[in-house]
């Protein structure tokens, strides 16, 4: 039986992605990502650690910046290593296989809608029309809310 490793986390992002590249030349940027819960009143911020690779970590390394807020999906990876003293590591991070860019989230309470400058760019293929696998386009209408 096969089994499911996703993550899904929408958050902002705590600095400006650090980017590398392997010797290969592949693209990796890795991003330190902060999730905000509310509970009774209180917020509850956890910390993610975000790798990306290939050209989507070029768009990531381009595009995002400290603050910014994303969508990202991906698997969780456990690592351990040991350091120059020997002591045993451990780190888990987010692989990411998605980014989405999404708008600020509202300061003020506002209506939560996002200006269309600030909307999730959609794939097109090559005669502007919604790729493979992507929904149609979407008008203000139709969204239930």
């Amino acid at each position: 039986m096969a089994g499911v490793n996703k993550a899904i986390l929408i958050g902002n992002l705590g600095a400006d992605p650090e980017m590398r590249y392997t010797t290969s030349g592949l693209a990796v940027a890795t991003i330190r990502l902060a999730t905000t819960e509310r509970f009774k009143g209180e917020d509850k911020t956890e910390w993610h650690r975000v790798v990306v690779f290939g050209k989507l970590a070029e768009i990531c390394g381009q595009y995002l910046s400290k603050g910014k807020h994303v969508y990202i999906e991906g698997r969780i990876q456990y690592r351990t290593w040991d350091d120059k003293d020997g002591n045993t590591r451990y780190s888990t991070e987010i692989i990411a296989n998605e980014m989405r860019m999404l708008g600020s989230p509202p300061r003020d309470g506002g209506s939560g809608q996002q200006r269309k400058s600030e909307r999730p760019a959609q794939s097109s293929g090559p005669n502007g029309d919604p790729g493979p696998g992507s929904p149609p386009p979407m008008d203000d209408n139709d969204i239930p809310f």
